[in-house]
């Protein structure tokens, strides 16, 4: 990263000492210059000689610095403060005044960022002050910081040396958008889909109290994240083990409930931050240690009774909820101005200065919109980011607000399950991930009392959704892949094992793009497949998938999921008409030819088509089929491919272990592979592949028309021809 920083715009950063005029960095030459104050130090942004220049102004030095950029920086604001700052310990030396400063420059530029990159950054703009008073207190990266979500880390990572490389968030070969431990040093614990950070974070603390080490663990989590039972075991325990560390809960009020957001919320008044300072405080926490050991001496039941007093008391003078944490075990201290920056330290320096504490809980209450002008907010809000179902562009939620945009799977999903739910008074909807998909905004306004969003607490959503169907409703569990994986004992074991008929719409299958393997959807395939009861498809395309909705809801003696993926759809952009339900296990010839035979799974079918269409220029007449199901399988299908062709090649957006370990699975046992038959699976690699654009990722992972045909001109022993047609 070292280099790195050179080519960009961060820089290293130098402390001139102004009374023996010497330079605390080496190999950098700076011009005389007036001090502005005897004794004071003067932090100057300092880059290779070659970049940069100074002049000499009558009350301090003045850096103009024109590092080769490209055009990204240029009309964005000046941030004189945020230049000097190359890692955390720049942040030492400043003043109060000057932190604010920074903290206003930080989010200024997270701000240029987001219009620029089109990336949400909403949440590390509530964070601002709060990463600032972290990293001024704490020492990362011997303290260890840990984030729950990776949209608040953006600020972080600006200030641990990656600001010069925040232009290539999300991108190939740039910054992750979550932490992440090969990407620096400050991020001693990635954070992927959420409430794992306290976990870790004690796993950490723990390993150093074995280990007889001092550093201090601090985790940063959200109310979005609280939403997750994970949460509240890592709590529990925590409370159990008394190892220090430190939780910070960022409320930024967000509530799956509007009824809830319309009632009272949690306030700052000069009241709660005095206690807040009071309950923080060295001499209070010491004489509260001192009563503790004075009612264990006079008996247990004094002790008890005066712990139970200490809780509720400060349970009374805090808002509502605190007392939950005072049961698992923290110790909580609230609600502290996010935004106030020498709150914040106050209250952090004093967690931070007794050795023993225990596990602490600090409030931190914030507001996501703060600094955004309504331009801005408004500019976001319309962004379509790789039509995504995450993104507040969906289609059907625009058709709701009166917009038009790009239609979606996910569109398709919804438009499917509204027409079916106006047949079929027993179908509800249950959702569960990081923040309800804008599309089902519209099934929500159709039927709000047949739609349950759970927030991310996949497993309850799981286990809710089986037990609404054990009650006589039919349920669609609308869950990411990636999400889908937390609830797997759950699947198996309420849902599958018990031949419970809930429908899973499983979101965001296969590659991803910008999000990279974090929240990519790789495993479900072999995960779902291998389950005894459970019937398994994905749809080519959206007509496919109104398809295979009518047929989950049809289903109704046993488990049924079917994937999609996220972007645009490539067809029709109007609403589809109504589905028709599939024989089950029933796979379709869409194309046929003699010479090879594709058999594609899910969205692979189109890549199939494309592949054709090479192949096609170079005489090689290819049959296409989709399976539709990867089980049951269609056995009679599969035969004829085997019997009319020589290749036979599976392809499929999932990992190793799905359709095509099943395909070959049944060709082996049926005496297929003793024939003439040659088959190729073309899976994801594996290894994860990491963020990019979506035909990047595709690319990288071997799934494109070009790749396809490349294969099957290998197994026709035109080799020659394959690479030419790579190139």
């Amino acid at each position: 990263m070292g280099s790195a920083s050179f080519q960009h715009l961060s820089g290293l950063s130098a402390v001139l000492d102004h009374e023996s005029s010497r330079v605390l960095a080496p190999n950098i030459e700076v011009s005389k210059c007036r001090y502005p104050l005897k004794g004071e130090s003067l932090r100057l942004s300092l880059f290779p000689a070659s970049n940069f220049s100074i002049s000499s102004k009558e009350f301090g030095c003045h850096v103009s610095a024109l590092p080769n950029f490209g055009d990204f920086f240029w009309d964005k604001s000046p941030t004189p403060i945020l230049d000097m700052i190359e890692n955390p310990m720049h942040l030492k030396n400043l003043s109060s005044k000057d932190l604010k400063q920074l903290a206003d420059e930080i989010r200024s530029e997270l701000s240029f960022i987001m219009l620029k990159t089109r990336k949400p950054v909403k949440a590390s703009l509530a964070v601002v002050e709060l990463t600032v008073a972290i990293h001024y207190v704490f020492n990362a990266p011997v303290d260890k910081i840990l984030w729950d979500v990776g949209e608040q880390t953006y600020g972080h990572k600006m200030l641990t040396g990656r600001r010069s490389l925040m232009h290539t968030l999300r991108q190939k070969n740039g910054l992750s958008g979550f932490t992440s431990r090969s990407e620096s040093e400050y991020d001693p614990f990635g954070a992927g889909h959420g409430c794992n950070s306290v976990s870790a974070g004690l796993g950490i603390a723990a390993a150093r109290d074995v280990l007889g080490k001092r550093d201090r663990v601090v985790t940063v989590i959200s109310n979005v994240t609280t939403m997750a039972g994970q949460i509240y075991e890592a709590m529990s325990n925590a409370g159990y083990l008394d190892s220090n560390m430190v939780v910070i809960l960022n409320d930024s009020r967000h509530s799956l409930h509007p009824k809830l957001e319309e009632g009272s919320k949690t306030t700052i008044s000069a009241l709660s931050t005095t206690l807040s300072k009071l309950q923080s405080s060295k001499s209070f926490r010491k004489f509260r240690e001192a009563a503790k050991g004075v009612t264990k001496k006079i008996g247990r039941g004094m002790h008890e009774l005066a712990a139970k007093v200490d809780e509720y008391a400060r349970g009374m003078i805090g808002p509502l909820g605190s007392t939950l944490f005072e049961e698992l075990g923290l110790y909580y201290i609230g609600p502290v101005d996010g935004h106030n920056i020498e709150d914040l330290i106050c209250v952090l320096q004093e967690v931070a200065s007794l050795d023993s504490t225990g596990p602490v809980l600090i409030h931190v209450v914030t507001e996501e919109d703060r600094g955004l002008d309504n331009n801005l907010q408004s500019e976001m809000l319309n962004k379509h980011q790789e039509g995504s179902c995450n993104s507040n562009s969906s289609s059907s939620y625009s058709k709701l607000m009166g917009t038009s945009l790009s239609r979606t799977y996910c569109d398709c999903l919804v438009e499917a399950l509204v027409s079916e739910a106006k047949r079929d008074k027993e179908l509800v909807v249950v959702h569960a991930g990081m923040e309800m998909d804008p599309s089902l905004q519209l099934f929500h306004a159709s039927f709000p009392d047949r739609f349950f969003d759970v927030g991310m607490a996949e497993q309850h959503a799981v286990t809710f959704a089986a037990g609404l169907s054990c009650g006589g409703l039919k349920p669609f569990c609308v869950v990411p892949s990636t999400f889908l994986q937390r609830a797997y004992d759950q699947v198996v074991h309420d849902v599958d094992r018990q031949k419970v008929p809930v429908r899973f719409a499983i979101s965001s299958a296969g590659l991803v793009g910008s999000d990279g393997p974090t929240l990519g959807g790789a495993f479900d395939i072999t995960f779902m497949s291998c389950l005894p009861n459970m019937i398994v498809m994905a749809p080519a395309d959206e007509v496919e998938l109104v398809n295979m909705v009518v047929t989950a809801a049809h289903v109704d003696d046993r488990p049924i999921c079917f994937r999609y993926p996220r972007g645009a759809v490539g067809g029709m952009n109007s609403f589809l008409c109504n589905g028709i339900p599939l024989e089950i296990g029933k796979g379709r010839v869409l194309v046929e030819g003699k010479d090879v035979a594709l058999l594609g799974y899910g969205v692979m079918v189109q890549n199939c088509l494309k592949a054709r269409s090479l192949l096609a220029s170079l005489g090689i007449h290819v049959t296409v089929a989709d399976a539709r199901f990867c089980k049951p399988l269609d056995i009679k299908l599969v035969r004829e491919l085997c019997k009319e062709h020589t290749f036979l090649i599976t392809v499929e957006e999932g990992s190793i272990g799905g359709f095509g370990s099943h395909i070959a699975q049944f060709i082996a046992l049926d005496g297929q592979l003793d024939g003439k038959i040659k088959w190729r699976p073309i899976v994801l690699p594996d290894s994860y592949i990491e963020h990019a654009s979506p035909k990047e990722q595709l690319s990288l992972a071997g799934l494109t028309g070009h790749h396809i045909a490349a294969t099957a001109l290998s197994l026709l022993g035109r080799t020659r021809d394959a690479l030419l047609l790579m190139r």
